[in-house]
């Protein structure tokens, strides 16, 4: 059997093998679910596709038994040329929202080749709750602002959004395409039979990235002055406007406590160039005043990008990992931070409430931008005599599961197997 696979970014693995630096950090699941095909003693032969400017030609190269193609664009020409040349069994499309992945999907059904759609993110909740709990004078901008943002690209809301939009409308394209589908929650099954009722489901998990399977795993410090571990700051969707809020109640309980944000503060150029900076990147700038207003400035601290090395310390040195999403759908971060015992507070947002049960595993609060319950959450796991050790424990164990490195690669197989008898190919 062979399988193509066409993923979102060029990895680390199809960048060392073609001899190109690696983009950015990021797409460890995709690496994590490469590795654990390439350990199946009955597994495909893997094609491993993203769009890459920086191939001048279709090219292929292969290291480690694996090849990977880079396609210079995203056009159907290139991917037919591409189907022509590998000539899989079948295509495998990770994410539905970039607009590579309905290109693929049109060139495959073309030429007679099945396609299994994976669903990553639910777009079009992503694009719904975009830019929830933020000021409506900050939803706008006007025409020099997008004048600015042609040359230099900043953090417009409104551009966001038509961006979150669009990519919302190539998910329900493709997905309308879709003769078989792969996903792994409730919620994003419930918006599969939304977008895609003529397809067939096959549920499947994620295996996240290697490091975090092995090696040491979170210990309580007992600290007069927690940790907070937010992963992400820079959308609105992902709340840090609502944890800043909350914030002020934790330090009334916990002085010393401190807020860290994965990935870079806000931009600031010096005092010349600041006011501008400011209108480009008007949620940066509102959270900038909310950590100024709440007193915060000596609470809330920016890692900066963070590898996966990096990321797994950040855990490890934490004593809460926060959630706080208004959309997810199975968050890589959270189960990072599951498989290795951080007990966990997040919002009942999406598909979280199939990966951690609350009381249990963790602590889920209601409504993502409600501060009030938040602060409640994040304060009954800090008191816990044992301060989190069981629920970690709990989470570990459960994560263990559901991330299990062989088990979801047979899953997906298996999958690969029923799609082809199902078409009639094998």
């Amino acid at each position: 059997m062979k399988v193509l696979w066409l993923v979102s970014i060029t990895i680390p693995a199809a960048a060392d093998a073609c001899g190109l630096q690696a983009k950015e950090i990021g797409g460890g699941w995709l690496s994590g679910a490469l590795g654990g095909m390439t350990a199946a003693p009955d597994a495909p032969a893997i094609t491993v596709a993203s769009v890459d400017a920086r191939a001048e030609t279709l090219t292929v190269c292969s290291k480690n038994g694996v090849s990977f193609a880079l396609v210079p664009t995203g056009s159907v020409e290139n991917f037919s040329a591409l189907l022509k040349k590998i000539a899989p069994d079948l295509v495998h499309i990770w994410g539905t929202e970039y607009a590579a992945a309905r290109t693929i999907q049109q060139a495959a059904q073309a030429a007679g080749i099945p396609v299994l759609v994976g669903i990553q993110g639910v777009m079009v909740d992503c694009a719904l709750h975009l830019n929830d709990g933020v000021p409506a004078r900050l939803l706008h901008s006007c025409a020099a602002q997008h004048l600015i943002d042609r040359h230099v690209p900043g953090g417009l809301l409104d551009v966001n959004q038509a961006r979150f939009d669009t990519l919302a409308q190539s998910e329900a394209a493709v997905l309308a395409n879709a003769r078989h589908v792969t996903g792994r929650t409730s919620f994003d099954r419930s918006a599969v039979q939304k977008l895609a009722p003529q397809a067939s489901y096959y549920p499947c998990n994620e295996t996240l990235r290697p490091c975090f399977y092995t090696g040491t795993l979170w210990q309580p410090r007992a600290a007069a002055a927690p940790i907070l571990f937010l992963p992400q700051g820079n959308y609105p969707i992902k709340n840090l406007h609502t944890v800043l809020k909350a914030l002020p109640a934790v330090l009334a309980q916990y002085p010393g406590a401190v807020l860290r944000v994965a990935g870079w503060p806000p931009l600031d150029k010096g005092p010349l160039l600041r006011p501008v900076i400011d209108w480009m990147f008007p949620y940066q700038t509102w959270c900038k005043q909310l950590i100024h207003r709440l007193g915060l400035a000596d609470h809330v601290q920016y890692t900066g990008p963070l590898d996966a090395a990096a990321m797994r310390q950040a855990y490890l040195d934490a004593d809460l990992f926060l959630l706080p999403s208004y959309s997810e759908n199975s968050p890589n971060s959270l189960g990072e931070a599951m498989l290795l015992g951080l007990p966990c507070v997040a919002s009942a947002a999406g598909g979280i409430p199939d990966m951690l049960q609350s009381g249990v595993q963790g602590m889920l609060y209601g409504a993502a931008g409600d501060d009030a319950a938040l602060s409640a959450a994040i304060l009954q796991v800090l008191a816990l005599p044992d301060h989190g050790t069981a629920l970690g424990t709990a989470a570990q164990i459960r994560a263990r599961v559901t991330h299990d490195a062989a088990k979801n690669t047979a899953q997906m197989i298996e999958i690969y197997r029923k799609v082809l008898q199902r078409e009639g190919t094998l």
